[in-house]
C-alpha cells in the first residue's frame, strides 16, 4: 500500500500543481472576452470602434484576426492598459463597449489612462462653448484638434495650456467656455481622449462666416464639417 501511494504522489502533486496554475490563468484571465480568433457581434463592435478612431484599417467582419489584434494593442498603447492584444474588461471599457453593452454608437469609453478627469472635463468645455450645434463628428473634431496642438511642437504640451493660450479659441476670450457641458460634449471629448480623429492631424478650425482673422485664410483646409473649416 505504500509503495502503491508512493507511485501515487508524484501524480497527484502534478494534477496539484496544474490546478492552481489552471485557477491562476482563468482567474486573471476571466475578463477576457475577445480574443484572437473569436468571432461575433463584440468583435464587430471592437473593430467599429477601433475603425472609426483610426486605429483599425480592415474590413468590419467580426472576426478577431492579426489586424483587429494589432489595432486593439495599437489603442491599448495609446491609452496606457496592457498591451496584449486581447480585448478584456478594461480594454472594452477604454472603448466604450464594456461587458454586455453591444452599443456601436459613437461614445467612447472609459478613457486614456494618461488623461485625468479635469483634462475630459476642461476639453468638453471647450468643446461645448465652442462647437455646440455641430454635427457630432463636428464636435469630436475640434476635440481632436486642441490634442493634435498638445502634439505638435509648435503649440504648448498639456491640454490646459493649449486651451488657454491667449487668443486661441474664442470660446475662452467671450466666457462661454465656462457654460454648463453637456453629455454630448463629454462624448466627444472622450472619443478624442481615445484616439478618433475625424480631422486627420489638423491644428486649425474656424468658421468662414465668422472669421475675421486674415491669417487663418492662409493655412491649407483639409475638409469642412459643419460650420468649420479644418486647416493645417
Amino acid at each position: 500500500m505504500k509503495k502503491t501511494f508512493a507511485w501515487f504522489l508524484p501524480v497527484i502533486l502534478l494534477v496539484a500543481v496544474l490546478s492552481v496554475t489552471a485557477y491562476v490563468y482563468f482567474s486573471d484571465s476571466e475578463d477576457v472576452l475577445s480574443k484572437y480568433g473569436s468571432r461575433g457581434q463584440e468583435v464587430t463592435n471592437i473593430q467599429t470602434r477601433l475603425k472609426n478612431w483610426g486605429y483599425y484599417k480592415g474590413n468590419v467582419d467580426g472576426i478577431y484576426g492579426y489586424q483587429t489584434s494589432n489595432a486593439v494593442k495599437h489603442f491599448q498603447r495609446k491609452n496606457g492598459l496592457t498591451v496584449d492584444g486581447i480585448a478584456g474588461a478594461k480594454t472594452l471599457e477604454a472603448l466604450g463597449l464594456p461587458t454586455g453593452n453591444t452599443n456601436t454608437g459613437g461614445g467612447g469609453g472609459g478613457g486614456n489612462q494618461t488623461t485625468s478627469n479635469g483634462d475630459l472635463n476642461l476639453l468638453a468645455h471647450l468643446i461645448y462653448g465652442e462647437g455646440r450645434g455641430e454635427p457630432y463628428v463636428g464636435q469630436v473634431a475640434i476635440g481632436a484638434v486642441v490634442l493634435n496642438r498638445v502634439k505638435d511642437s509648435r503649440f504648448p504640451k498639456t491640454i490646459a495650456s493649449v486651451v488657454y493660450q491667449p487668443g486661441a479659441f474664442d470660446a475662452v476670450s467671450d466666457g462661454q467656455i465656462n457654460l454648463a457641458a453637456d453629455q454630448t460634449a463629454y462624448r466627444a471629448a472622450q472619443d478624442a481622449i481615445n484616439g478618433w480623429d475625424p480631422t486627420h492631424g489638423c491644428v486649425y478650425y474656424y468658421n468662414p462666416s465668422t472669421a475675421t482673422s486674415a491669417w487663418i485664410w492662409t493655412r491649407p483646409i483639409m475638409l469642412k464639417i459643419g460650420e468649420h473649416n479644418f486647416a493645417k
